[in-house]
């Protein structure tokens, strides 16, 4: 059996947190957009739907038909390499996870994102507004990591992460002031004025 791959990636700007890759799997022929009516690049959906989607991703997901992986790269990571190498190689692992066979699949991703080159794929710009497997890896990406800036938020309570996520809102900016920058923070991408 062949499988479509979608690809995208999110966390990319935040100040603190992992950045993450979603990988979204589905035989050749399922329709994405029939399956989850209405989907849309995760940016333009409100929270709540958001989560609906990724709680219909999670039903699909155990009558068999969907697979899909969420990689981290942490904020060390991030700092010692880059986030495009960080990027790159949570990526690399969630298509070998979900791929291992080269041949077998075809991968759509986002922006500009590849696949290794071994694998048949098209990286389409804006990809996660227009095709409907890349929105579905944009999703399981960004509420993933969501909810795990909402878990991380109990262990450094004083940034509000639970709210922002990580990203660089001015209450986050008064929160490092105050409190300097804790372990999960990028400092590579904090500048402060």
């Amino acid at each position: 059996m062949r499988f479509l791959l979608g690809v995208d990636e999110a966390g990319r700007g935040p100040l603190a947190g992992p950045v993450a890759v979603g990988v979204v799997a589905v035989p050749e022929g399922f329709d994405v957009a029939q399956e989850f009516p209405d989907i849309a690049d995760s940016k333009k959906l409100s929270e709540k739907k958001r989560e609906e989607f990724f709680t219909l991703l999670e039903v699909r997901v155990r009558a068999g038909d969907v697979r899909f992986v969420v990689e981290f790269e942490d904020a060390e990571m991030i700092d010692k390499e880059g986030i495009t190498s960080s990027v790159q190689r949570a990526l690399m692992r969630g298509v070998t996870m979900l791929a291992p066979n080269a041949s077998s699949v075809r991968i759509q991703l986002d922006g500009a994102l590849s696949a290794p080159h071994e694998y048949t794929q098209e990286t389409v710009i804006h990809g996660d507004a227009l095709i409907p497997i890349i929105s579905l890896a944009s999703i399981a990406a960004k509420v993933t990591r969501d909810r795990l800036m909402v878990r991380l938020a109990t262990q450094y309570p004083f940034y509000g992460f639970e709210k922002h996520k990580g990203y660089g809102t001015q209450a986050h900016y008064e929160m490092l002031k105050k409190y300097g920058p804790c372990a999960i923070h990028r400092r590579s991408f904090i500048h402060t004025s």
